[in-house]
């Protein structure tokens, strides 16, 4: 990254390095044998609350809470702006299972801590929202649903139910990310409690549910391709079978629900983007240290023709997708999220898909070492892969920017 962003982003970004090269990567290995010597594997390995403490010490912590519009007086993180943050968060992408959770800016956590600042109650925000951002528990958002198209959040059939001064919540859940981390003591769950309403978009409504509510139930972890995130704390199947909470766990009001699932998507939309880009940079990275390291039919691997257009092409996508996603994050800052809407979408389509082939590119020229455990590129393929699934398929995205294109002409 050649261009220069305002002083304090570059102090930030100098800083993170810094932690990045000294100790976030020489825990990258740390982790995994401290995971394989845990009771359970979703338990958190000790570095990581080591890498906690040292991002505290050095300023480094919940930098993604941005001040929006919506919250002009916001007191949580670092008060950076998007495009302040944007930088940071493409940093954190280059080990996507340690860096973000060291600086207490990882998914869902985010996303449901900036739901709490802007729709939680007083009450709610002491119970729940002081200890993530402390960095004491985990957290995890129940959306998407086995049975329907969750893809269309007005599917989602999970009840919600008034009785007395009590909600009664009743559905089955799965990819619910963090949920098997033993840390994870609240669920933001959303359901319905106004099923047959005229307004499909005013059904839903979203309830806090905490982990040891009587009729939650964590069956399973679910795999992702073929493997377990234990990282992210996996990715859960859950069931609720009449689990009973105080009428003041309701987040926002009745039928809110779906209102804010889309505030709180979209700049969990941005922040994925930008992890994206580091993980394709250090991609880049690997791709061209294996490339001079290596020979093949008498020569290195870096004289290759094809060797050379993926090197050459990875580069070109990824400075386009950076100012893309740059430019989206200055619109969210200027102009609102709604502003926005158009080149977050663009983002959410352009990256996850451009990366997954950059990272592609990667494990071919690593051979049987790019599937292995032995480099990270499987998993960050796995993670970008992924991404075109979560926070809403490519399709959905691409139907709504088309829409939106096609208005303009009819």
């Amino acid at each position: 990254m050649d261009f220069a962003f305002d002083a304090r982003t570059e102090e930030l970004r100098g800083e993170l390095l810094a932690f990045m090269d000294e100790h976030v990567h020489p825990a990258e290995a740390t982790a995994e044998e401290q995971r394989a010597a845990l009771a359970s594997p979703w338990d958190t390995p000790p570095v990581v609350e080591e890498l906690k403490a040292e991002a505290r010490r050095r300023g480094l912590w919940n930098l993604f809470f941005v001040n929006q519009h919506s919250l002009p007086d916001a007191e949580y993180g670092a008060r950076l702006t998007n495009l302040q943050y944007a930088p940071l968060a493409e940093i954190t992408g280059r080990s996507p299972h340690l860096a973000p959770t060291a600086l207490n800016c990882a998914a869902p956590d985010t996303g449901n801590m900036e739901l709490l600042a802007q729709f939680g109650t007083e009450e709610q925000k002491k119970r729940w929202l002081e200890p993530l951002l402390a960095g004491e528990i985990r957290s995890a958002f129940a959306m998407t649903e086995p049975e329907v198209a969750s893809s269309d959040a007005t599917n989602i059939e999970t009840r919600i139910e008034r009785d007395g001064d009590d909600y009664v919540i009743t559905g089955r859940k799965w990819y619910i990310s963090g949920a098997m981390n033993p840390g994870c003591e609240i669920f933001i769950v959303m359901g319905k409690t106004d099923p047959q309403g005229a307004d499909p978009r005013r059904q839903q409504s979203m309830v806090l549910v905490p982990r040891d509510a009587p009729g939650l139930e964590i069956r399973r972890a679910m795999r992702v391709y073929g493997f377990e995130d234990h990282a992210h704390g996996g990715h859960a199947e859950i069931v609720l079978d009449g689990v009973r909470v105080p009428a003041a766990n309701l987040v926002g009001e009745e039928g809110g629900g779906f209102a804010i699932a889309q505030a709180r998507l979209g700049p969990g939309r941005i922040h994925h983007c930008m992890r994206l880009i580091g993980m394709a940079e250090r991609a880049i990275e690997l791709m061209c240290r294996r490339a001079v390291s290596r020979t093949a039919f008498g020569e290195p691997l870096a004289r290759q023709g094809v060797v050379q257009e993926w090197i050459a092409d990875s580069r070109v996508a990824v400075e386009q997708l950076r100012l893309l996603v740059l430019k989206t994050a200055w619109l969210m800052d200027t102009v609102g999220n709604r502003g926005a809407h158009t080149e977050i979408q663009a983002i959410k389509i352009a990256t996850p898909r451009t990366v997954v082939g950059i990272i592609d590119r990667a494990i071919q020229l690593h051979g049987a070492g790019g599937v292995s455990q032995d480099f990270p590129l499987a998993e960050l393929w796995a993670a970008a892969r992924t991404l075109r699934l979560a926070d809403g398929p490519d399709e959905v995205h691409q139907r709504s920017l088309a829409r939106r294109e096609l208005k303009r002409y009819v």
